[in-house]
């Protein structure tokens, strides 16, 4: 396959349109994570779209950047896929970011580096439960705001592994004792 050189092109967020067909799921929890990682860090991966300017990657960020009121979104456009290609590569990008977890060890170095004061670690998309189950207990934080308290690094311990589940509507780790037992 021909090596495409990607242009930057700004878009107006009207123009776009999304792929009817799109099996990704975008709840608003998952937008709202979403929007605050664009406050946080910025606008940094352009949506990719067809000669039709419709959506290829990107759905969550359009939907993202609506909430935002954005006017413009910077996109891509891959021309070099046919209609068989898109359909594939809508899919392939979807899942391949989620075939892989993390490496807990680096995950715990790295998030110990973090300077939580100055942060705040809801942006990077765990939610505190996640973050309490993978690495145990995390300094006091109140409703997803940073601590407060004077800047110092902080060290988390893994604690023992447990078994649980993966709530399919938020994404949250839960222990099983914390799941209530209901008739269906």
């Amino acid at each position: 396959m021909k090596q495409q050189q990607l242009k930057v092109e700004d878009i107006l967020v009207s123009k776009l349109k999304e792929y009817e067909f799109n099996s990704k799921k975008h709840p608003e929890w998952q937008v709202n994570q979403i929007v605050d990682s664009i406050r946080e860090f910025g606008f940094c991966d352009p949506i990719a779209i067809d000669e039709n300017d419709v959506i290829i990657e990107g759905h969550g960020r359009l939907l993202a950047l609506k909430k935002l009121g954005r006017d413009k979104v910077p996109c891509i456009r891959l021309k070099h896929l046919d209609e068989n290609q898109k359909r594939a590569y809508i899919i392939a990008h979807n899942k391949l970011t989620m075939n892989t977890g993390f490496d807990e060890e680096l995950l715990k170095q790295e998030l110990g580096k973090l300077e939580i004061e100055e942060f705040d670690l809801t942006r990077l998309g765990f939610t505190e439960n996640e973050l309490k189950i993978t690495i145990g207990d995390l300094p006091e934080i109140e409703n997803g705001s940073k601590s407060s308290g004077s800047s110092k690094k902080v060290e988390f311990e893994i604690k023992e592994k447990k078994n649980g589940y993966i709530c399919p509507s938020c994404g949250e780790k839960h222990l099983k004792e914390e799941f209530e037992e209901v008739n269906i």
